[in-house]
């Protein structure tokens, strides 16, 4: 299949802006999506934060399984796994980032000063990046969307004690792992617009066919064959035929990839530990 490349302008003129910004902020608070959290980090995001602590938050943790907890042992120290859809994630949340900053506000206090800190919010398009601001804020503060690169410019949000700025979400320049990528499109890091859906649809059907074979069974019905054959049985258990009788192909795709996507074939982590600890521990 046709090789995955999505670098537009605006995330040069991204990357510099949150260059110039990272001078002013305490902290950074690095949204990953826990069904890929190894396909979310972008390992020069974290280099441009140089020494600045950094919080790791498994977003969407709901939609993950337990394949997404060895990576909180990878870190073994500042990462939480939330779902800022839900208001309830919101104490975890704010829990992590006390520790991150307990020290730092403990000797400010000391000398009688109450300082308000400032965290940049990073990640890659569409992990929920300004979902995680609002639900911080308590309200609906930044503007979210489904489709990848929804926030462009750079939005300092103060909230009670901090202040965070929501960064457009930023691409390596270059994927060389084209697995990592592939993920990146299945849960809609990379504009839909620029890739071929037959392809990516297929690709899915086949890893999840790997990982999860029950899944895919008690779904669509598929319990073996190529990855067309595995197409046929989604057409077949969907009703998806067009006149004449032939399959709609079209259809069964985008059916597949969005009950992915909204979690309707069940909790899933498509990235391996050795993913994970390969971009972690190397980070």
């Amino acid at each position: 299949m046709k090789k995955i490349q999505w670098f537009p302008g605006h995330m040069t003129k991204a990357m510099r802006m949150m260059e110039e910004a990272v001078p002013l902020a305490d902290g950074i608070i690095y949204v990953l999506d826990a069904r890929c959290p190894a396909s979310s980090f972008n390992r020069k995001l974290l280099k441009m934060s140089g020494s600045k602590p950094v919080l790791y938050v498994l977003n969407k943790a709901d939609l993950a399984d337990e394949r997404a907890d060895a990576l909180m042992k990878i870190i073994g120290g500042n990462a939480v796994k939330i779902n800022a859809a839900n208001a309830n994630s919101k104490r975890d949340i704010t829990a992590a980032i006390e520790k991150l900053i307990a020290e730092k506000r403990e000797r400010n206090l000391a000398k009688g000063y109450n300082k308000t800190f400032r965290f940049m919010v990073v990640g890659v398009p569409n992990t929920g990046k300004s979902t995680v601001i609002n639900l911080l804020a308590g309200s609906k503060r930044t503007v979210t969307g489904d489709k990848a690169g929804v926030t462009r410019g750079k939005q300092w949000i103060r909230l009670d004690g901090y202040e965070l700025l929501d960064t457009p979400g930023t691409m390596p320049p270059s994927f060389d792992n084209q697995s990592l990528a592939l993920h990146l499109a299945y849960v809609g890091s990379i504009n839909d617009d620029i890739l071929d859906l037959d392809d990516i649809a297929l690709e899915l059907l086949g890893e999840l066919y790997e990982k999860y074979p029950g899944r895919l069974e008690e779904r669509y019905g598929i319990t073996g064959g190529t990855k067309l054959e595995m197409l046929d049985c989604v057409c077949k258990r969907r009703g998806l035929v067009l006149r004449g009788g032939e399959y709609d192909y079209e259809r069964a795709e985008r059916a597949v990839i969005d009950d992915f996507r909204k979690g309707r074939l069940g909790r899933i982590t498509l990235d391996s530990t050795e993913d994970m600890r390969g971009c972690f521990e190397n980070g």
